[in-house]
């Protein structure tokens, strides 16, 4: 058995969960969407850094039988392959199976046997078409069940409708009802029973599975005896008091991110943690214990939210704001950053003929503006900043932001993680870790 120690972090748009070792290693780590049901977001971020955790405990394990390293990089990167089809195959069956469920009722009084027709027809193609977006290479936009199921459901719902002269609404209707319960029900059956049927697939594929002198399977298959325990819990973020967590499994995100923030970088003082539905601004001491920190509690102003908001009034992904932005160099003087108001300032600049990478560009710029301002009144930037939260992954943000700081602070060293949407959840584990051990940890501070 191998205790380890979970954190979870229940964002307003993604949920996280890291798992340390006794060591304060990091040994797994795991997001999900975080839907209108937390403890289901908990469950699926939990079990996805379980899932890591063991590919974690695999390496380990095959590393020290002496492989040739490129080749258990191949074997693995497989077998995750392997796994993920298998996973995506039975909640394939079970989006199927409440499909049907929904064919009921006067709506579909003289249409049902039609509409299961169609629905059949819908996942077969699903499920053939299902082991090429799990194979060497393949491009997925998300790898969110709901996301690749629904893109595709949507496409084949579509011709098949058509050529059964049945109303697609009547197809999209049954798969909007339906994915709201099959995400809401974590994948059943245990992970350890997944993975060795994801290895019988790839010693199928691939014949005797040998790197080195190691015999893998056998290798894999001892490795999945390992109990991986949950020794220890800790809830942060948005919605962390929606959860049945008592008050000692549960931190603010406010040191959850802090302490984060210092495991990762240790030299850490100043930190900026731009999330969903907040920013926050945050000042450690030399132990990662807060000192002092501002935040922005009254509305989504310059958040991930309100990027969210900026990509639906300009039609775009929200992944395609950063790179649009990065092609300007005139960008716009935006006068504000509030959700209320951005999309009429959206129409307008569009319609006076500005370019869509200029207006961008401003509203990053804008957005940073704000966050710094947050900061200066935590503390200013003191020595190493470390910048957190999913905004730290958008390109056009942390250009901005070297900018800015530059301009108020001088040079100062800027640590962005591409680990850095884990920062509160890794903080909350550490809580876990040394809560079990009854450590002091500052949570009082």
């Amino acid at each position: 058995m191998m205790k380890t120690f979970v954190g979870i972090d229940l964002g307003s748009t993604t949920t996280k969960a890291v798992l340390l070792d006794e060591n304060c290693d990091v040994i797994g780590r795991g997001i999900t969407n975080s839907r209108s049901n937390y403890a289901t977001a908990a469950r699926v971020a939990s079990e996805e850094a379980r899932i890591d955790g063991r590919f974690t405990l695999f390496r380990r394990a095959l590393n020290t039988g002496g492989g040739n390293s490129g080749e258990l990089d191949e074997f693995l990167d497989a077998l995750h392959r392997s796994f993920r089809l298998v996973q995506f195959s039975e909640q394939l069956d079970d989006l199927e199976e409440t499909c049907r469920g929904q064919v009921k009722g006067e709506r579909f009084a003289k249409v049902e046997i039609e509409v299961k027709d169609a629905i059949g027809e819908v996942f077969k193609l699903l499920r053939e078409e299902a082991p090429s977006l799990y194979a060497p290479g393949a491009k997925r936009k998300s790898d969110f069940f709901r996301d690749i199921a629904g893109s595709r459901y949507h496409v084949h719902a579509e011709e098949i409708a058509r050529a059964a002269r049945l109303p697609y609404e009547l197809l999209l209707n049954v798969y909007d009802k339906s994915i709201i319960d099959v995400e809401n029900r974590p994948p059943s059956g245990g992970l350890s029973e997944k993975f060795r049927r994801a290895l019988a697939r790839v010693i199928a594929a691939d014949g005797a599975v040998k790197t080195g002198s190691s015999d893998v399977p056998k290798t894999i298959e001892a490795t999945l005896d390992i109990d991986l325990e949950e020794t220890y819990l800790v809830g942060t973020g948005y919605g962390r008091v929606t959860l049945p967590f008592s008050k000692e499994h549960i931190r603010s995100e406010i040191l959850c991110h802090g302490l984060g923030a210092h495991m990762m970088y240790p030299k850490t003082r100043t930190v900026l943690d731009i999330g969903g539905q907040d920013t926050k601004g945050i000042q450690v001491d030399a132990k990662g214990i807060v000192e002092n920190f501002q935040m922005n509690d009254r509305c989504a102003a310059g958040c991930g939210r309100y990027l969210g908001y900026i990509a639906d009034e300009m039609n775009m992904g929200l992944h395609e704001l950063g790179p649009m932005a990065m092609k300007s160099d005139r960008p716009a003087r935006i006068n504000s950053t509030c959700t209320v108001f951005a999309g009429a300032e959206l129409r307008d600049r569009l319609s006076l003929g500005e370019k869509r990478e200029d207006i961008l560009a401003g509203l990053h710029r804008a957005i940073i503006l704000r966050a710094i301002s947050i900061i200066s009144r935590s503390g200013g930037v003191t020595e190493e900043f470390t910048f957190t939260g999913g905004v730290a992954k958008n390109e056009a943000a942390v250009r901005e932001l070297r900018k800015v700081i530059k301009e108020n602070y001088g040079d100062v060293t800027i640590n962005i993680n591409p680990d850095s949407i884990y920062t509160g959840a890794l903080g909350a584990a550490e809580f876990a870790r040394r809560a079990h051990h009854g450590q002091t940890d500052g949570s009082e501070a």
